[in-house]
């Protein structure tokens, strides 16, 4: 997929964080636009996506200027109490893109100087693994939340095509594990999966959170059902996996290999 690189100048990089990111003061998304472009993405039915041109994955805005912008406004929000960052709600900080621009890095570099309370940082790309130098600087007060949300590439090459392979991403887990960098894998969203996910999982990590598309895309699965997923379910005759309590079936699965404290659902794994 041809994708458009644009640069843009922001005037803010933190915002407010609110409705499913409560928990946190902010989020923080170094890119407009995910080059990934998952079928599932609720960010497709948010304006951002609605009222821009192309489809969503076919372009990227990247924002210059980032880390002296995040300099100046984290150390503003800092004076006015715990600052905890969501890195990121909307873009995946380390898509392909991230690799030239290394807007995400540098915004690290800022963060390793000047420590939020706390910084969670979402992505499903192995290239997270190029900032463990950073990541290490910020010991506890970072967690790195790797989406997996299958072992199956056969699943993954029908619902997240242009997304890393799921090896490279459990292995990504387990190089960060082994640096001492607190993670967790995100079943977000839930896809069809084998028996034998959860012990992969444990291979690579000590916690799990698991969301789907009723609990997590923010209206109670009504965003997901506007882009047409559930079609990919009935082509594939896999209608069972998307109903409101396929969840339990994995959680069943994890349970035998993961301590019961180990696993969060929705929003309480991704929280502070």
């Amino acid at each position: 997929m041809n994708r458009e690189v644009q640069y843009k100048h922001p005037k803010t990089l933190l915002n407010k964080g609110t409705g499913f990111l409560g928990g946190y003061t902010h989020s923080l998304n170094p890119y407009t636009g995910c080059a990934f472009g998952c079928t599932y993405c609720y960010v497709r039915q948010m304006p951002v996506s609605l009222f821009r041109e192309g489809g969503w994955g076919s372009w990227v805005d990247v924002k210059q200027g980032a880390a002296d912008l995040l300099r100046k406004e984290l150390r503003r929000a800092k004076t006015k109490g715990p600052v905890t960052i969501f890195m990121s709600s909307s873009t995946d900080p380390y898509q392909p893109v991230e690799y030239k621009e290394q807007v995400t890095r540098s915004l690290l570099e800022v963060m390793a100087e000047d420590p939020p309370d706390f910084l969670l940082l979402q992505t499903r790309s192995p290239l997270v693994c190029r900032d463990i130098d950073l990541l290490r600087l910020l010991g506890d007060r970072v967690r790195v939340s790797m989406t997996v949300e299958t072992d199956r590439e056969d699943i993954r090459k029908v619902f997240a095509p242009y997304a890393p392979p799921i090896p490279a991403r459990l292995n990504a887990l387990r190089e960060l594990s082994k640096a001492e960098i607190p993670t967790q894998a995100a079943i977000a969203p839930i896809l069809p999966s084998s028996e034998e996910f959860p012990e992969l999982l444990r291979q690579v990590t000590n916690r799990i959170c698991i969301d789907d598309y009723f609990m997590g895309d923010g209206s109670g699965g009504k965003r997901t059902r506007k882009l047409g997923i559930h079609a990919l379910y009935e082509e594939l005759g896999l209608e069972e996996w998307n109903c409101p309590s396929a969840y339990r079936s994995v959680v069943e699965r994890l349970n035998r290999v993961f301590p019961h404290n180990r696993i969060y659902l929705s929003r309480e794994g991704f929280e502070p």
